[in-house]
């Protein structure tokens, strides 16, 4: 799956509300010892409750003006390192120096690209979001549900996700025209697909929900040009049924179909 990669996050909306942003520290499980790589710190609020529990901040941020203000407020902090560039442009891993994790108030226009930009190797041990309550319903959501789709499917085979507390839109300077909510990720132990699926493995899953309520069959023929029968033996190699349609397939239904081809 190609991302966009926007060079302007646009739309920031700032939350200063120091209980709320204790709570996404808390969320986090932060310890002495630990990196945590910020995304988009703008102000430094959440940074500051950051540098209460972890032992080093690396905060990511793409405003000119807000990252000369950060290290104004932080020179002379050796655990702090300002980086002023696109998150998607930085490999967060290097940009540690070791393990890490990641927090950050994610801007709504490009929040699927980062989720899964912190989940490229090297990945983070855990990771905490605050992002748009509807992404987040969707990225928890379980098969056969009315939010279930492509994100679920393609975060879930990497990670564990949950939804941590909701924040309301009056939390915000300016507030938001849509609630947000707090979210936790966890790299999977057990990947279901290693590195060099991951790219056929998200393009099939998007491709499949784009016929999200056609039957199996139809799927895989629109999909990769095969006929009846050997969709129908691709579909039964991989466990399948053929009038099975991809909102009820799991995760691990997707991956096995993958190898089936």
């Amino acid at each position: 799956m190609n991302f966009p990669k926007p060079r302007k996050w646009l739309g920031q909306h700032f939350l200063t509300d120091p209980r709320i942003l204790g709570r996404i520290a808390d969320v986090l499980e932060i310890t002495s010892d630990d990196t945590v790589v910020e995304i988009g710190p703008g102000r430094g609020a959440l940074t500051e409750q950051l540098l209460l529990r972890a032992k080093r901040v690396v905060a990511i941020e793409i405003d000119r003006d807000l990252a000369k203000l950060l290290r104004e407020k932080y020179a002379g902090d050796e655990r702090v390192t300002i980086i002023e560039s696109d998150v998607l442009d930085v490999n967060l891993g290097e940009a540690a120096g070791g393990p890490y994790l990641v927090a950050g108030n994610v801007p709504y226009n490009i929040t699927t690209p980062i989720l899964f930009h912190a989940l490229e190797h090297s990945r983070a041990e855990r990771a905490v979001y605050l992002v748009q309550r509807e992404v987040a319903e969707r990225v928890i959501a379980e098969p056969a549900s009315e939010n279930y789709g492509a994100l679920s499917v393609n975060l879930q085979a990497l990670a564990t996700a949950e939804l941590s507390f909701r924040v309301s839109a009056g939390a915000f300077t300016p507030p938001p025209k849509v609630e947000s909510a707090v979210m936790k990720i966890v790299p999977r132990a057990d990947p279901l697909i290693d590195a060099t699926e991951e790219a056929a493995y998200r393009a099939m899953v998007v491709g499949a929900f784009g016929f999200r309520r056609k039957q199996m069959q139809r799927v895989i023929r629109e999909l990769w040009n095969f006929g009846a029968d050997d969709a129908t033996a691709i579909l039964t190699r991989a466990g399948i049924e053929p009038t099975d349609r991809p909102e009820v397939l799991t995760p691990a239904d997707f991956a096995r179909l993958l190898r089936a081809r």
